[in-house]
């Protein structure tokens, strides 16, 4: 629908995983470790309609840094 796609990086998954052990919560636990990681980039993906890709890295998750996105890159037609 935004014509965005959204790629996780092994070691982003990884480390999801690992941050919803350390919570001892179960799946909502990693359901809100996404959410805080996407939390800007939901807000500012539907303001344009070219395509992009969305790269979460481990460094996004481990140290807060911010989703990449490549301008161009959707694989989703």
């Amino acid at each position: 629908m935004d014509h965005v796609t959204l790629e996780f990086q092994d070691d982003a998954l990884r480390a999801v995983a690992k941050k919803a052990i350390e919570r001892k919560t179960g799946a909502r636990s990693l359901k809100g470790i996404i959410e805080d990681v996407m939390l800007d980039v939901m807000f500012d993906i539907p303001k344009s309609t070219e395509p992009r890709k969305v790269i979460i890295t481990k460094e996004c998750i481990t140290d807060g840094a911010k989703p990449e996105i490549v301008p161009g890159q959707s694989l989703i037609r």
